[in-house]
């Protein structure tokens, strides 16, 4: 790859917000290095382009959501691209592999800005009065550029393990003939840049004294994000696909990793928000203090849209709200998982009777020949509708039309609570040891209990039972956040969640009440060989047979 013919064109939709405002977005084209060197700016959207290939799932597969290739939620349009994880179309030639792509493209990207774009001056800036403020955000930049570029490849591991590392500038012949790595050196690179730059990276962009500029940039990846990913990591590197051996080590060095996460959020006066579905509502979340104090890390979408609430309010809809396609379906498997009295089911499911969105102006109908059920095309077959990161305000038909901003999270504090809890479960044997630690795994979930209006989680629990209590808080916990669909591989147990998908039947009887009978809603196709998806046959035929085939496919 020649430097000269470089086009690096910026997507012109995506900012990220972590803890306040958006970061400086310019649209702009790079045509050679010496362009690139010459200005702040440039520099700033060469890391921007980077950052546009962070992940979010707003319906990639088709509207789908991956919830819907998991126990979570069944996606009522049929014949989207989402189905292809449990139907049998899922293939090396069907490898639904974007991730593959993008996360590449921003490896190459950083791998770039770090070889040819670092230690500059920009001398003609020198007199400027914001010189020092803009090169100490470019020289942050580099440390920015490493977190995305071990972020891309923890993503490629959890879908791949092993890949190629790539940690230097290569043309496309090269890096197309990498061999794989092994995911051991992976997660190592992960780790070690982690631990590299968790004391250079800026703490806080909000909090920058005499070095910050006019504009407040806090979406930026500072040093909690760099925690948060070492920590996520870890215990990936810790669970069974990874760890076959249950090295008991792993473990404990992923307990220490989280604990890292929740010490260094204390110290800030980070805390769990005690508005739970405050957190996914994209038109404030962005802004609102009580959920700035949980979310570590979120991708912004800058561009309103109704694309997300068309696709998943309710069909039938009255009035104004009219449009609704029914979307990705919460499961009866994900609503039987809620205790009672648990406040996070009315902020993740919408059920029979809800007043729910806004702009419906009549009590949803989920049973059978209801408003909003079945038969009618693309009605829930589950017996509920999604709220979670669904914003209610949003009105999709009539007059009033309107979007709504969509953050993806990306890391919240309560993951790290119950990331530390499963660490220490599995290091200790117990769910309630402290060992040398300050909290148990049961402390740890207590935490996010609370928070959800539960009492403490049962003492003497063997560690059998503990962890399906403890997989059973992450399933409501992390719902609709794109965890179940890994955490379920990572501990090798598909078999047991993904293949029977339960709904609800619901029948009105003749005196106004109603009937509900649990129902099998899709009987769906497992095999261990799906813990890791295929590498693309586009890339082994690349590669002149370098790549190897994950086993199975």
């Amino acid at each position: 790859m020649k430097l000269k013919n470089i086009i690096l064109s910026a997507l012109g939709i995506v900012t990220l917000a972590s803890c306040g405002e958006q970061m400086d977005y310019k649209e702009f084209k790079i045509d050679d290095a010496e362009y690139m060197k010459k200005r702040f700016d440039r520099a700033g959207g060469f890391i921007t382009t980077i950052y546009s290939k962070l992940d979010s799932d707003f319906g990639n597969y088709d509207g789908g959501m991956l919830s819907s290739a998991t126990d979570e939620s069944v996606f009522s349009q049929s014949g989207a691209s989402i189905e292809s994880f449990f139907n049998g179309a899922w293939s090396p030639a069907n490898a639904n592999s974007s991730m593959w792509t993008s996360c590449y493209q921003g490896i190459s990207y950083a791998n770039l800005f770090l070889d040819e774009f670092t230690g500059l001056t920009f001398d003609d800036y020198k007199l400027d009065i914001n010189y020092q403020q803009e090169m100490y955000q470019y020289n942050n930049y580099q440390f920015e550029a490493r977190f995305l570029r071990a972020y891309y490849y923890f993503m490629l591991l959890r879908q791949y393990g092993d890949v190629p590392l790539i940690t230097k500038t290569m043309t496309a012949d090269e890096a197309n003939i990498q061999p794989r790595t092994s995911a051991e050196e992976i997660f190592k690179f992960i780790d070690d840049e982690c631990v590299a730059i968790k004391d250079t990276i800026t703490e806080d962009y909000a909090n920058l004294g005499s070095m910050a500029l006019s504009l407040s940039e806090t979406g930026r990846a500072n040093n909690l994000a760099v925690l948060a990913l070492r920590a996520r990591a870890a215990l990936y590197h810790a669970s069974p696909l990874f760890n076959p051996n249950n090295d008991k080590s792993l473990w404990q060095k992923a307990v220490e990793a989280n604990n890292d996460v929740i010490k260094a959020c204390q110290a800030r006066q980070y805390a769990l928000s005690s508005d739970y579905a405050g957190l996914f509502k994209g038109r404030t979340n962005w802004s609102d203090a009580k959920a700035l104090k949980e979310i570590i890390f979120a991708r912004r979408i800058l561009s309103e849209s109704r694309t997300f609430e068309e696709n998943n309010f309710p069909v039938g809809m009255s009035g104004a709200g009219a449009g609704g396609k029914g979307g990705n379906c919460p499961t009866q498997n994900l609503v039987e998982a809620y205790e009672d009295g648990d406040l996070r089911l009315e902020a993740t499911v919408a059920r029979n009777g809800d007043s729910w969105p806004n702009a419906n102006t009549q009590p949803l109908e989920t049973f059978v020949g209801g408003a909003n059920g079945l038969p009618k095309v693309n009605a829930t077959t589950t017996g509920y509708y999604l709220k979670k990161y669904v914003d209610p305000e949003t009105q999709i038909a009539g007059n009033g039309a309107n979007t709504s901003k969509h953050v993806w999270v990306t890391f919240r504090l309560a993951e790290f609570y119950l990331n530390y809890a499963e660490a220490m479960l599995n290091y200790t044997g117990s769910g309630y040891d402290k060992g040398s630690y300050s909290m148990s795994a049961a402390d740890a979930i207590n935490v996010v209990r609370k928070r959800a209006g539960l009492g403490n989680i049962d003492t003497g629990l063997s560690a059998s039972d503990f962890k399906q209590k403890y997989e059973n808080e992450r399933f409501v916990e992390l719902a609709f956040e794109g965890h179940r669909f890994f955490d379920v591989r990572r501990w090798k147990e598909g078999s047991k969640y993904f293949t029977n998908i339960k709904g609800v039947n619901i029948t009105k009887n003749a005196d106004g009440t109603f009937t509900e009978t649990p129902v099998t809603v899709q009987t769906r196709q497992w095999d261990e060989k799906m813990n890791l998806f295929p590498i693309p046959q586009s890339e082994i035929l690349k590669s002149g047979g370098v790549l190897t085939q994950n086993p199975g496919w």
